[in-house]
């Protein structure tokens, strides 16, 4: 099957003029969305606060690991309805900066309330720490549809995928940065009382009360605000290239619906993405957890852990942004989901006293430094894979998207974009909650994200994608 469509100037095609590069100003203001919005992601659902709820807060980890599954697939669920609506309303109406400082708020709202996560919370503050990181999570997303659809105004398509991977290693770099202060100078560990760096924490917090881990949300909050001021300066806010169709924002996104049974690729690359997305979302809300689990790490090991992942992430990002121009989206998302496969079988296969499944190695002896042990070494050569090519099958995805979608359409291509990332987004966390609950095993909870990867894998083979000449 031929997996390339020969275009000369996609932009003109569909209507829409050619697109000149905005000024470095704005495309650096534009990356750092990325940036911004990264330390949510790098320290409350993957290194610091997730795992922080699943052994502290909740009564065991595996209830909390079930209890944060189940409101990440709440989360999910609201993201995959509401995406594709807000989409179209924005392109209705035409500028997208007002809809992202009003998710904004809400956003930043629901970062500061998880400081009230107290070790072994009493039912009402887990509900309402699980609750704001719901809110928090959904309005992640909706702000990302809409900063997402404003890149092909930016730059030429033979650019989208360099932009696209330059934002992303600037997101990890951010959540590098974040993880380093957090983990490095803030986060405190109760039975030594320093920090990873083994320096004395900067500010006089708790640490039998986990005021350090608490704090993530808070610090998340602040970094977000200051970090998007230059987007809300120097980004341009230009309309859609169809502008306002004078329909209801329903009647437009139904006609988009309808639409797409007559674009199989695009259908075939949605129904792809939703299901590789939802098994790389679950690899990184659970990936933390299951370690911690494994090995006892605690504030020390996972901010090394998170500190190296991210390294990885940055760099991998780069050379996918790279990568993507030269061979093109697609086969960077292919070779990345073969890999990621690998990658996250591997973490899999390691437990307290195994590599591989089946090779016994010496557990970790109690109070040894952190990644002393054969098993921590492999589950984190496992993990570094995972986070080099993590970051290329989303920047690659976005830049995808970009590429196919109608210019006057592109926050509602944007908006099934994220519909098409959360719509089954509640089955794999909810499937990983329901396995660990039934069988108390949070690695064969884990397992089931494997059959999201390859049934995302296969559908990827019938999609075409533009050739940029």
């Amino acid at each position: 099957m031929q997996d390339s469509i020969a275009t000369t100037d996609i932009a003109a095609q569909r209507g829409g003029a050619p697109v000149v590069a905005a000024p470095r100003r704005a495309l650096v203001s534009w990356a750092l969305f990325d940036w911004a919005a990264q330390p949510y992601y790098t320290l409350v659902l993957t290194f610091l606060f997730a795992p922080y709820f699943a052994n502290f807060v909740a009564a065991s980890p595996a209830q909390g690991q079930a209890l944060w599954g189940y409101a990440a697939a709440t989360a999910g669920i609201l993201i995959a309805v509401g995406s594709p609506f807000l989409g179209a309303l924005a392109d209705g109406g035409g500028r997208r900066k007002p809809w992202i400082a009003l998710f904004s708020v809400v956003f930043v709202a629901g970062l500061a309330t998880l400081w009230l996560a107290r070790p072994a919370a009493d039912t009402s503050t887990i509900v309402l720490v699980l609750a704001a990181f719901v809110a928090a999570t959904a309005m992640a997303e909706f702000t990302t549809v809409f900063t997402n659809a404003m890149m092909p105004t930016l730059v030429p398509q033979s650019q989208l995928g360099r932009l696209s991977g330059l934002a992303w290693a600037i997101g990890y770099a951010g959540g590098l940065v974040s993880l380093a202060l957090m983990a490095g100078f803030i986060v405190a560990d109760p039975a030594t009382g320093r920090s990873v760096l083994g320096f004395e924490p900067v500010l006089t917090l708790d640490a039998v009360q986990r005021e350090g881990e608490r704090l993530v949300g808070p610090f998340a909050a602040i970094w977000y605000v200051l970090f998007m001021i230059p987007f809300f300066l120097f980004v341009p806010d230009k309309r859609g290239a169809g502008g306002a169709s004078g329909r209801p924002a329903l009647a437009e996104l139904w006609s988009t619906i309808r639409s797409l049974s007559g674009d199989r690729n695009m259908l075939h690359f949605l129904a792809a993405r939703m299901l590789y997305s939802d098994g790389l979302a679950a690899i990184f809300a659970f990936g933390g957890i299951y370690g911690a689990s494994v090995f006892g790490w605690g504030a020390l090991e996972l901010g090394l852990f998170g500190i190296v992942l991210t390294l990885a992430g940055t760099v991998g990002a780069v050379i996918g942004g790279v990568l993507d121009d030269k061979v093109g989206s697609k086969t960077v998302i292919m070779v990345s989901l073969v890999l990621l496969l690998a990658g996250a079988l591997g973490i899999l296969s390691v437990d307290a006293g195994h590599v591989l499944y089946v090779n016994e190695v010496v557990p970790k002896a109690p109070g040894s430094g952190p990644f002393s042990s054969t098993g921590e070494l492999v589950f984190l050569a496992f993990a570094v894979l995972v986070g080099m090519v993590a970051a290329p099958v989303q920047a690659a995805s976005r830049a995808l998207l970009a590429r196919l979608a109608p210019p006057e359409k592109m926050t509602q291509y944007f908006g099934l974009f994220a519909f098409s990332g959360k719509v089954t987004a509640f089955l794999a966390p909810l499937l990983v909650a329901a396995v660990t609950q039934a069988t108390g095993s949070q690695r064969i909870g884990m397992a089931s994200i494997a059959v999201f990867l390859i049934a995302g894998l296969v559908l990827m083979l019938p999609v075409r994608t533009p050739v940029r000449t």
